[in-house]
């Protein structure tokens, strides 16, 4: 008798740890930040059509010493417009921030970018585009490389934007 309660206690343990943790709510600010010496390995986003917006979810893994240095960029988009940004030569991305406009029903965003002494990005490539309007997508930066760069656009009829994504490998320079 003991054997199926144990059992349904571990499933319920294994499912609650396959949740999502979401870094922001719909119509909310967005301010992820890696921990220090980490940068970005994946990304999860959901869209919702009632409220025009997307969640994001990201993780992370080690890939510096925690003295790497670090800063915001500008904002890379105005509500509405197609970006590309790249983190500064030889940085890697650790973060991101964006306001949502319920007007506009679009972002705008920002990218925290780290580096260390050291060490140099090589043999960079961009993804084919990660979604499609209004579906969820989880992407992994493939191992055992970095992500350093962000393209995307809106479009008005979906109000939702579709992302391509940059990674390199880091090498020691």
């Amino acid at each position: 008798m003991k054997t199926p309660a144990l059992l349904l206690l571990l499933t319920g343990l294994l499912a609650n740890g396959q949740e999502s943790r979401w870094e922001n709510a719909y119509d909310q600010p967005l301010d992820f930040n890696c921990p220090a010496g980490q940068t970005i390995s994946s990304i999860k986003s959901q869209h919702d059509n009632s409220k025009e917006d997307r969640i994001w979810e990201f993780t992370c893994t080690d890939t510096f010493d925690p003295s790497a240095e670090c800063s915001m960029s500008p904002y890379a988009n105005d509500f509405d417009q197609t970006f590309t940004y790249e983190c500064p030569p030889n940085h890697i991305m650790a973060g991101m921030s964006s306001y949502h406009d319920s007007g506009k029903e679009d972002r705008r965003w920002q990218f925290y970018c780290c580096r260390s002494n050291g060490y140099c990005t090589a043999n960079c490539e961009w993804t084919t585009y990660v979604n499609y309007f209004d579906e969820p997508f989880h992407w992994v930066v493939p191992n055992p490389n970095y992500l350093v760069g962000a393209e995307s656009y809106h479009d008005n009829g979906k109000e939702d934007r579709r992302w391509m994504y940059k990674y390199c490998s880091k090498v020691q320079c």
